[in-house]
């Protein structure tokens, strides 16, 4: 496994970057992990939470960053990715609570040549689950040309 910095393997800028590392991957699952503080995207003072619906843009950015990392590694760039949908979302908590080092693991269920893959995907503190859920992602082979044809 090669270190990656969060930032080469998202097709993301700052501020949109939920993320703080990707902390392992193979060619089948990935580990990413976030640590909630008060500079964190969608961080409500009043409760001191990031709401738990944010966790699906947390699996969505750790499966792009594992992608794009194997992608790097096999020697091709980082590609954009498209959320398509998610399949029983479960929340097993109120927020992402101020403090809290959240470790996202995504497991690569299938991956079908046009570009379609389902992930089962799982968002921890300690060993405690928070969210899980089954997240389906396409990731075109031409995302310029995709994105030029749906206007």
């Amino acid at each position: 496994m090669t270190v990656h910095q969060i930032e080469d393997v998202l097709p993301h800028t700052a501020p949109m970057i939920l993320i703080d590392s990707l902390d392992s991957y193979d060619e089948e699952s990935g580990r990413c992990s976030v640590t909630i503080t008060p500079d964190s995207n969608f961080y409500n003072p009043q409760s001191q939470t990031v709401p738990s619906h944010v966790g699906i843009e947390y699996m969505a950015q750790s499966i792009a960053a594992y992608a794009n990392a194997n992608q790097i590694d096999s020697g091709a760039t980082v590609a954009i990715g498209f959320l398509v949908s998610s399949r029983k979302y479960k929340i097993h908590c109120n927020g992402f609570k101020l403090g809290s080092k959240l470790t996202i693991d995504v497991t690569k269920l299938y991956s079908e040549p046009n570009g379609l893959s389902a992930f089962e995907c799982v968002i921890r503190e300690g060993n405690s689950i928070l969210v899980d859920a089954k997240i389906n992602v396409f990731q075109p082979e031409n995302p310029e040309q995709f994105l030029a044809e749906q206007l």
